[in-house]
């Protein structure tokens, strides 16, 4: 806030939007505002320090999107760091929708404003500003204030955008529909394990996953998703810090401790606004009631909030059996480690004692399922992929047959079908069960899009991705899938803001970096395409990104040897990416014999058939073609 009380707002925007920027400039200093911006500064060897002095100093950032500024780096930097401190007010100039990790904000439409100071655009963003600033809105008044240009700086950003507020914003300026939706954002964050045993922290945080599930099936309730609320576990900052940062209104904490086969759990909710308690509670049950003891959790912290939960529906696909609960929630534990072969068949093993114990456990089957689908495509030979996604589908249906609405059976049947037999049409049906019933789930979201982005269906993809964006703004798995997204849409500016994004958040994580080197090569960046992909770990990946780099560039004898070294190294399970080689190097006949044997080893890299930037050149192809239509892709 400035000396004299008022608001300073600075602006982002494309330099070929100069104009419109100086007309909504002067509107603003009218309306009361001081207002820094690049026009009123000169350059000079401060230029770089000015701009992190003034994104720091700004009570508000408004950033005019266009046509022309998503495509700028700079703007998108200054619109990521405005983001990351809760400053933003994003605008459309000419109806542009920003880029991807934007698109879950409310935009002002300025598209049809005609520079009045008193209209119903220039309130809006009163509006949003005084909600940026955290103040309540004052009447319009229109004033002859002019900018001090002694105090003016320019307007511009080199810091590094981060995703750790991608979806602060998006919860407070309303994405899923006004203030309500606001007012009952939570954050649940770990419950502590008091067992005095750390082999039982499985039990706490298996609980914790556990009631923020049923809560996120309440749709009066915005629940963020387990990968950003987790990164609270550690935070001694108390909940006021937390919720500010999570960009939620409340935060849910408690303690888990066990004796024998009793279990008692503290909850705590608090406001995030105050950082006063709003309701607490302590309960203690057998391991056995456990799913009830969750519901029981939900629906009080659901009465709290005056969100209605139906209270005679029994919690769904659970289990009163001790015994397979508590081996549910060690495969869980395992697989959510997504370390290596060993931690999966140590999950799929935990699993089959639950429905073992219960063959009623509706939610042990569908985990099942997902473990068996990851084994086939990440672990397992050619020979075993039929029976094991065999296996997935049996398991997946088994979920459903016992309950139909169950969010997590419909997503691992339809998985199954999708990646173990290339079932296009037989998948859709249980996709999109799955997104009708976990809505609410980042994971079901993100899985989604996924499926939706391969299926071409790229509207419903982008909405999808938005969504989980908001969910579980601070996962990389969610960021990287927003960048294959974009890629498959052949948006190669989106997907690299994306792809690094997910680097950001997770340097190591898997093969970001070589369709980062995928996007930056298709905007005819070749070198940056090249350092890309030489961070890239999987051999797979990288070696596929490195033979196609090397053909583009004329580097015929380099490019051999990547795709040997790929044939050598990776062998069969690597039969769609030397398709996509084979294509890119003008040689489509022998890119689709590549396909149709991958085809007939199950290769779950079919998926990406119809979506694949990199086998554009033989999208004509009439056998080409053929192919997509027999795998139901058209």
């Amino acid at each position: 806030m400035s000396d004299e009380g008022r608001s300073t707002i600075f602006l982002s925007y494309a330099h070929s939007d100069k104009a419109r920027a100086q007309r909504l400039a002067a509107a603003l200093e009218q309306s009361g505002y001081t207002v820094w911006w690049d026009a009123l500064i000169e350059g000079g060897s401060r230029f770089a320090r000015s701009i992190d002095e003034a994104l720091e100093r700004a009570d508000a950032v408004i950033v005019l999107w266009s046509k022309n500024s998503i495509e700028s780096d700079w703007v998108r930097d200054e619109a990521s760091h405005a983001r990351e401190r809760h400053r933003l007010v994003p605008v459309s100039l000419d109806g542009s929708a920003p880029p991807l990790g934007f698109r879950q904000y409310q935009m002002i439409d300025l598209s049809k404003w005609r520079g009045k100071p008193d209209s119903p655009q220039m309130e809006a963003i009163r509006r949003a500003i005084a909600a940026a600033v955290g103040q309540q809105l004052e009447p319009a008044h229109i004033s002859k204030a002019r900018v001090d240009r002694r105090k003016a700086m320019l307007i511009g950003g080199s810091a590094a955008a981060t995703a750790a507020a991608a979806g602060a914003v998006g919860w407070q300026v309303g994405l899923f529909g006004g203030g309500s939706a606001e007012a009952r954002s939570i954050a649940i964050v770990p419950f502590k394990n008091l067992s005095g045993d750390s082999s039982q922290a499985f039990l706490s945080d298996g609980l914790t996953e556990e009631v923020r599930a049923a809560l996120a099936r309440n749709p009066g309730l915005l629940v963020m998703a387990g990968t950003s609320s987790d990164t609270a576990r550690d935070e001694q900052d108390g909940a006021k810090a937390i919720a500010r940062k999570l960009g939620v209104a409340y935060i849910l904490d408690g303690s888990v401790q066990r004796a024998g086969d009793r279990v008692r759990v503290a909850t705590n909710l608090t406001n995030g606004k105050t950082g006063f308690s709003e309701w607490s509670q302590r309960l203690e049950r057998k391991l056995d009631d456990i799913f009830a003891f969750q519901s029981e959790i939900a629906q009080s912290v659901s009465n709290a909030l005056s969100v209605r939960m139906a209270t005679d529906a029994p919690a769904l696909g659970g289990t009163r059996n001790a015994a397979a609960y508590e081996a549910y929630l060690r495969g869980k534990s395992l697989y959510n480690l997504a370390k290596d072969a060993e931690t999966d068949r140590q999950a799929r093993a935990n699993f089959e004692v639950a429905v073992a114990a219960d063959p009623n456990f509706a939610l042990a089957h569908a985990a099942l399922s997902r473990v068996l689908s990851s084994t086939a495509s990440s672990h397992a030979a050619a020979s075993d992929l039929k029976p094991l996604y065999s296996a997935a589908v049996q398991q997946a249906q088994l979920a459903i047959d016992l309950a139909p609405k169950l969010a997590e059976g419909n997503l691992a049947l339809g998985y199954a079908k999708f990646a173990g037999f290339l079932d296009v049409r037989g998948a859709k049906p249980s996709y999109d069960k799955a997104y009708e019933y976990g809505r609410g789930d980042a994971d079901v979201v993100l899985l989604y899009a996924l499926y939706a982005v391969r299926a071409r269906r790229f509207a419903e993809a982008r909405s999808a991705i938005d969504r989980a964006l908001a969910l579980d703004p601070l996962n990389p798995r969610t960021h990287r899938a927003a960048g294959l997204i974009a890629y498959s849409s052949r948006r190669y500016g989106d997907a690299v803001a994306a792809y690094r994004d997910a680097l950001r958040l997770n340097p190591e994580i898997s093969n970001a970096n070589a369709f980062l080197g995928n996007a930056l090569l298709l905007m005819n960046r070749p070198a940056d395409a090249r350092t890309a992909i030489a961070a890239e770990k999987s051999d797979m990946f990288r070696l596929t990104s490195l033979a196609i780099l090397e053909h583009r560039e004329g580097n015929q004898a380099a490019a051999k040897r990547a795709f040997d070294m790929l044939v050598a190294n990776v062998g069969d399970a690597a039969l769609y990416q030397q398709a996509e080689v084979m294509a890119q190097a003008g040689q489509g006949g022998e890119a689709v014999v590549l396909l149709r044997r991958a085809r007939a080893v199950g290769d779950a890299g079919l998926t990406a058939i119809a979506s694949d930037p990199m086998l554009d050149p033989i999208s004509r192809d009439p056998n080409f073609v053929q192919l997509v239509r027999e795998l139901g892709f058209v």
